[in-house]
């Protein structure tokens, strides 16, 4: 099952390279901005909950499909941009093992604890 569900990611990581293939936006852009979404980690320099809410913020996906959809809506392609990079970061995260996070610490997330051999 773990196989499955990160070619699942991989494909999802894809879907985002390809919508961004659609916009006008240089490829230097995507690979720049890629890791932007980690700036959620901050939030663990106040508390884990307050980490665990951002890092979540940043990594949720449903919030970069709205934010994609809505650009898509408005015909706005920084909105899309926006969608695109917060998807495919978040997929590629979770490819590597970092979900979601729990309040408990940043190790702690919905994919698993990281670190630990399963």
């Amino acid at each position: 099952m773990k196989t499955t569900l990160k070619l699942e990611e991989i494909a999802m990581l894809g879907l985002s390279i390809y919508l961004f293939s659609l916009l006008s936006y240089p490829w230097w852009l995507f690979l720049v901005l890629f890791l932007t979404p980690d700036i959620g980690m901050i939030g663990y320099a106040i508390h884990n909950k307050a980490g665990a809410f951002c890092y979540n913020l940043f990594h949720h996906k449903g919030l970069a499909i709205l934010i994609y959809g809505l650009g898509v809506y408005v015909s706005n392609e920084l909105l899309q941009f926006s969608g695109i990079i917060l998807f495919g970061h978040a997929s590629f995260d979770r490819i590597l093992g970092y979900g979601l996070k729990y309040e408990k610490g940043f190790k702690f997330t919905h994919l698993g604890e990281i670190g630990k051999k399963n």
